[in-house]
């Protein structure tokens, strides 16, 4: 069968000039045309203000060890966790979180190197505030880095318990709090942790130390790198899904949101980031308090593994993932990435 060649037919000038000027009353492209318009009317910007920077602190001196799921990041010593502040001070980011690698021949069922005045946190605490006293430290309170099982709490034939699970964090709380921690971040999601926490506070002289609380703590698979910092991968039994979120659940968040503000959290905190930027919307549209997203290893993990491989441009998909959080509502990030991207602000002027 044969098959005719289709004719083309030139458009006419005066054809051309009907299709020309669209009677269009709004052209949102005006706004969009040049760089100094769009920085003009853009609705979120990036600072180093809004830079929380995750540190893995670990035994030992002059030492950084690299963490192999997530390239880039070190467990470091105490004195190499001061070297990290002076730079973190230096490149103005407010605050440092810091999480433990603990010695596994220091771990037990029940946590116990969590109430140790001298532990590793404590340790690192005292000695970036006798360096570096402005420079804002957020500690985390849970247990699953002191416990041998890698849980978040105490654990009775495969239940976790959770009021004498609260009355660890509670002096958890107050040894860090006199180590001199600046903000409690409580990561557990035990029920009625915040509440309790803010009383032993109080009653131990420290209020005006805040509460962070991981107000919406998912059950997630993006903190697989995370583990592997802390240690815990291989000692985990089971899963945390009994305290954890479900991550098909909003109105969940919601409601445990609304208990923690009750309770005297300060501040409220959405893990993972990413996955969950509805979340984000919603607790601050619902409460008005400020409002933190983690951008968890995974994230890291995955958005550093495609920079490496050149897959991707580095600098423009962090920024484009720090501002997303920024868009949803976020008024701070906790994120890996916190002194390249403060080095480049830096260096924008």
């Amino acid at each position: 069968m044969a098959f005719s060649t289709p004719r083309i037919r030139p458009v006419s000038e005066a054809e051309l000039a009907r299709t020309q000027g669209l009677d269009l009353v709004h052209r949102p492209r005006r706004n969009r045309k040049t760089d100094w318009a769009r920085r003009l009317v853009r609705e979120n910007t990036l600072t180093v203000d809004d830079l929380i920077w995750p540190i893995f602190v670990m035994n030992g001196t002059a030492t950084r060890a690299p963490i192999p799921s997530m390239p880039g990041v070190e467990r470091l010593t105490v004195d190499e966790a001061v070297r990290a502040a002076e730079m973190a001070a230096k490149l103005k980011i407010p605050a440092l979180a810091i999480f433990p690698y603990v010695d596994p021949t220091l771990r037990d069922p029940v946590g116990s190197e969590a109430l140790n005045t001298n532990n590793l946190v404590c340790q690192t605490l005292r000695a970036i505030k006798a360096e570096i006293p402005e420079i804002g430290l957020i500690t985390d309170v849970a247990l699953d880095p002191f416990t041998s099982h890698g849980h978040d709490g105490l654990l009775e034939d495969g239940r976790i318990l959770n009021d004498e699970t609260v009355e660890i964090l509670v002096r958890q709380s107050v040894v860090q709090a006199q180590a001199g921690a600046d903000v409690i971040a409580p990561s557990d999601m035990m029920d009625g942790r915040i509440g309790a926490i803010r009383a032993g506070l109080d009653a131990a002289g420290f209020t005006d130390v805040q509460i962070m609380s991981y107000a919406a703590k998912y059950a997630s698979a993006f903190y697989g790198p995370f583990r592997d910092a802390i240690g815990t991968a291989k000692t985990l039994s089971g899963d945390k899904r009994t305290y954890q979120m479900d991550p098909g659940n909003g109105l969940e968040a919601i409601r445990e949101a609304a208990l923690d503000v009750e309770e005297g959290a300060d501040m409220l905190m959405v893990k993972p980031g990413l996955p969950y930027l509805d979340i984000v919307y919603r607790l601050k549209e619902a409460f008005g308090l400020p409002t933190f997203a983690y951008q968890v290893s995974g994230e890291y993990a995955m958005i550093e593994g495609a920079i490496r491989n050149g897959w991707v441009d580095g600098d423009r998909i962090v920024t484009e993932s720090l501002l997303a959080f920024k868009r949803a509502g976020a008024d701070g990030i906790l994120t890996y990435f916190a002194p390249r991207v403060a080095e480049r602000l830096a260096a924008q002027g």
